[in-house]
């Protein structure tokens, strides 16, 4: 794919993200897409052979960038020290990686269309969320192994500690739209959204360790 073709598919996946997460998977067109990405639909149909198409790389995409946090969690040193505050540390970037609006927005779009599009669903979960699953009980196994954790069911710790930070702003951005509240709008919201992610970072380690210290 040449310079030019390649920024034109770049173009039609940035406006196709954007019009299905506003306006969602069954009221979005094909015209939409091109008239956003400033291409004609001809365009639009040759990079991407059908709506569904273009929908399922839209999803998929998003699978690469919990890499970095795949980084994370295997980069958990084993001492003993500091296994609070490195624990806490993890916990504050899965709550601020995890509950970004775009993140959010995805997330319900994705759940919207389960029905209709079953496998792409499974992909995106297997790919992305189940990945970061996966390293997170590795590392519990280890730790257990080093004796920090006592993690018998190291995969099932791994849900646990995911559970007990994303349980509150996930469900709360399920039917309310924001997954954390900042208070008033403006520079203040920055802050209390920090204040909340140390709020729910502290609590959740603090009782995932008087399980599984």
């Amino acid at each position: 794919m040449d310079s030019r073709s390649a920024r034109k598919h770049q173009a039609i996946l940035d406006a196709a993200t954007t019009v299905f997460l506003d306006k969602g998977y069954s009221g979005t067109s094909m015209d939409d897409i091109a008239r956003l990405a400033a291409v004609s639909k001809q365009t639009v149909y040759k990079h991407f052979a059908d709506k569904e198409k273009l929908f399922a790389e839209i999803v998929l995409a998003t699978t690469d960038r919990v890499d970095a946090m795949v980084d994370l969690v295997a980069d958990i040193p084993v001492d003993a020290d500091a296994l609070d505050e490195n624990l806490t540390r993890l916990a504050r970037q899965f709550l601020t990686t995890l509950t970004q609006p775009r993140v959010i927005q995805l997330r319900r779009l994705i759940i919207a269309n389960a029905d209709a599009f079953p496998e792409l669903g499974a992909a995106w979960y297997e790919q992305g969320f189940e990945r970061v699953l996966a390293t997170l009980a590795a590392t519990f196994r280890n730790l257990t192994d080093e004796g920090l954790l006592k993690a018998d069911d190291a995969m099932l710790a791994a849900h646990h500690f995911a559970g007990l930070l994303l349980w509150i702003p996930v469900n709360r951005a399920m039917f309310q739209g924001a997954a954390l509240s900042g208070g008033a709008a403006g520079a203040g919201a920055g802050a209390g959204v920090a204040a909340e992610i140390d709020r729910l970072a502290a609590a959740g380690v603090r009782a995932f360790l008087a399980a599984y210290a």
